[in-house]
């Protein structure tokens, strides 16, 4: 497994960041803008064995190490189902409860990990003069896997520095955020992130890791745009095979009560969706720009009270999108709402 190029914006933040010093650094920002890209080419560079300025050599055995996720000294504090997705490897135990079927991988980062974490600061280093702890989403640290772990952040034993990537780090607590050196992550520009996004795409399909149609400059502009300028979330789109024509249409299809258009994706993708539409839609009621969707396709503004209910109760079904009583349900009752909300015109 070798380590992801990393894009130019996140290049050159890495290296202002490995100018710096401290013990503890927090890279704050909304989702898709690398921050876990970021963090890693941190690490590496950390505990690269000949680190330049630009970051990690990429070729020594530390970088290896990294890159095959069994360096020693490199801690990486994830919830249980994202270490399984990028290939992190689980405590002995844990694995195996999730083997046996006992139960499911953890969305949260568990206090069991994080002691874990406070009992590996406290080992001898295996190679190189520091360790790392990565900590990716901190958010998804409760209350006592935070406190947990806030003793060693403050106070660490020995070489030991810490990387916190965050992509809500308003929900973080304060003492941790206070411990912590904040950086807050750059937007590309938009000429190259497109760029960027048709070379990463073009790349996916010459190794045959990606269906997806042949990157125009014109379709990754719809995909960015779908992302809200996000890069990474735009390279999502691009994997999940979106076009121009579907994207543009979706706003007014969904107030034909169409809810086909949406009913293949994931609940978390839909709601997703309609948060942005909603958006949008405030957003061109006050005379601002959309930002998701092409204007001209957005169906006619309803009513501002039932735009502000409808905002409201979206952002109240996120806090349970993951774990929802019932997923067909609650699906119907969006489809049945989206469509009284953009069937009340304004008086």
């Amino acid at each position: 497994m070798s380590a992801r190029a990393l894009a130019p914006w996140l290049q050159a933040q890495l290296v202002g960041l490995l100018a710096q010093r401290g013990h503890a650094l927090l890279l704050a920002g909304p989702s898709g803008l690398g921050q876990y890209d970021l963090a890693l080419a941190l690490a590496r560079a950390w505990l690269c064995e000949r680190p330049t300025g630009q970051g990690a050599c990429g070729e020594c055995a530390s970088c290896h190490a990294v890159d095959v996720r069994t360096h020693a000294d490199l801690c990486a504090l994830m919830p249980e189902v994202l270490s399984l997705e990028l290939g992190w490897p689980l405590d002995e135990g844990a694995q195996k409860e999730i083997d046996d079927k006992k139960r499911k991988p953890s969305k949260l980062i568990r206090v069991e990990a994080a002691r874990d974490a406070v009992a590996f600061t406290q080992t001898t280093r295996s190679r190189g003069n520091t360790k790392v702890i990565l900590v990716y989403p901190a958010e998804r640290m409760n209350m006592e896997s935070a406190n947990t772990l806030l003793k060693t952040l403050e106070e660490p034993v020995g070489e030991v520095r810490f990387i916190l990537a965050s992509e809500s780090a308003h929900l973080l607590l304060p003492t941790i955020r206070s411990r912590c050196q904040t950086h807050a992550m750059v937007w590309p520009r938009e000429q190259e992130a497109l760029a960027w996004l048709v070379d990463e795409v073009s790349a996916a399909q010459a190794t045959g890791k990606s269906a997806t149609t042949a990157p125009t400059p014109a379709q990754a502009a719809v995909w960015l745009q779908a992302a809200g300028g996000r890069p990474d979330d735009a390279l999502a789109w691009a994997a999940s095979g979106l076009n121009a024509q579907a994207w543009s249409g979706l706003p007014k299809a969904l107030a034909r009560g169409d809810w086909s258009v949406l009913s293949d994706w994931p609940a978390a993708q839909q709601l997703a969706v309609l948060q942005k539409l909603c958006h949008d839609l405030m957003a061109h009621a006050c005379g601002a720009p959309a930002r998701f969707f092409p204007v001209a396709e957005l169906p006619a503004a309803p009513r501002w009270t039932a735009l502000a209910a409808w905002s409201r109760e979206l952002m109240q079904a996120a806090r349970s999108v993951e774990h929802p009583y019932n997923a067909g349900l609650m699906q119907e009752a969006w489809a049945a709402r989206t469509r009284q909300v953009l069937a009340a015109r304004p008086q």
